[in-house]
């Protein structure tokens, strides 16, 4: 690097970074449909809405790095009071210190709030050297840990080349398992049906044919096809949803108007309906070819509507828009017999204390190999025809 000496800040919200500097770094090629979770769109509707913020135990705290006037790096950064909304369970890690006197909390996390999707988490401009520029994130980060009187930074859902520089950094590194439907170049869903084993692919049908049968049809809404009245209808599965999952939704009302208003080009929303009647629904970005589900709802229990709505769905759009992917959000092994395959997540650990590190560091081992024994054995049991 030439000129002043690179600059590293801990910011404080997206907004004091800006559109342009954030989405310069979140989307360095300028692509017309970029990752819909790492722009400054999504992050700013987070916060803005009150629903990432300070008094929820996300304090944005956004790291850059700023060489001659410009920001070349960001590592999206938030100071946590707790562990809730990440998606990558750490209790027991703050359990561990806790009882043996130390202090988890606060911690620094680098996150999409309350979304377990992998995208770049060392964010890069097109004009900076890129390993030189995560390596000042990585460092950065780990230093802030100290700076800031905090236990531990953790970077969740990276792609895995920054997963992997991590740890060259000194992070620990953990692995989990998600399910991904991958688009083979299919023109239909029975193009799609016809790779299945005979068993499986009657079951896919029969579950089809019973929310068919249950005379539920479903509209598919993008961009300005989605109105506030389409926001208040999925706000209420939202809630319903959230208040019998983890009791307290995470999400304000005022942040599904802000995406719609800022990225709605980018968002799908599937209503499921009974004549006029909308009687479910679910929430999915897509970008960069996948197509993400995050949220869903309904307002009455239909045997296969969730699988309906959420999957097949899902994977229906993906066809026809020609996406490669659909990313199906965190946990749920029910996906596997629906087509959905299971592969790796990563995440990055910097842990100050010596004990607890070398604990979790043990223990992150063991793990790793369990979680890749976990897809080689799910993957063997995909419903999919068996080839020689």
């Amino acid at each position: 690097m030439t000129g002043d000496a690179p600059l590293l800040r801990l910011t404080g919200p997206a907004k004091l970074i800006g559109r342009q500097a954030w989405n310069a770094c979140a989307n360095p090629l300028g692509i017309a449909d970029p990752h819909p979770f790492t722009r400054y769109e999504f992050f700013e509707a987070l916060e803005e809405s009150r629903s990432a913020v300070p008094r929820q135990g996300w304090q944005p705290l956004h790291l850059t790095l700023e060489h001659n006037g410009n920001i070349d790096g960001i590592l999206p950064l938030y100071l946590k009071a707790h562990s809730q909304g990440e998606y990558v369970f750490d209790h027991a890690w703050a359990d561990a210190l806790e009882r043996a006197g130390g202090r988890y909390y606060p911690k620094l996390q680098s996150a999409v709030p309350f979304t377990p999707v992998t995208g770049h988490r060392l964010l890069v401009a097109q004009t900076a050297d890129t390993h030189a520029t995560r390596a000042a994130l990585l460092n950065g980060g780990a230093a802030a840990v100290a700076e800031s009187g905090c236990s531990s930074l953790h970077i969740t859902f990276p792609k895995e080349d920054e997963w992997r520089a991590a740890e060259t950094h000194g992070y620990l590194l953990r692995t989990d398992r998600q399910f991904h439907w991958e688009n083979k170049g299919y023109g239909t869903f029975d193009h799609f049906l016809a790779e299945l084993s005979s068993s499986k692919r009657k079951n896919l049908r029969k579950e089809r044919a019973a929310v068919r049968d249950a005379g539920i049809t479903f509209d598919w809404l993008t961009g300005s096809d989605i109105t506030e009245a389409h926001w208040d209808k999925f706000f209420g599965f939202y809630m319903d949803t959230g208040n019998r999952k983890w009791g307290k939704p995470y999400l304000t009302r005022d942040f599904f108007s802000r995406i719609g208003q800022s990225m709605a080009e980018q968002i799908l929303l599937i209503f499921a309906r009974r004549g006029p009647e909308v009687i479910a629904g679910a929430l999915n970005l897509f970008g960069e070819g996948v197509l993400f589900g995050r949220h869903w709802g309904a307002s009455e229990y239909v045997p296969f509507l969730h699988f309906e709505t959420c999957y097949y769905q899902a994977i229906d759009f993906a066809i026809a828009q020609k996406l490669s992917k659909v990313e199906a959000g965190a946990q749920g092994e029910h996906k596997l017999l629906r087509g959905y395959a299971p592969v790796a997540t990563y995440s990055a650990h910097f842990i100050a204390h010596e004990g607890l590190r070398r604990a979790v560091a043990n223990y992150l081992e063991a793990e790793r190999e369990a979680v890749a024994d976990n897809i080689t054995e799910l993957s063997a049991a995909a419903p999919f025809k068996k080839t020689d």
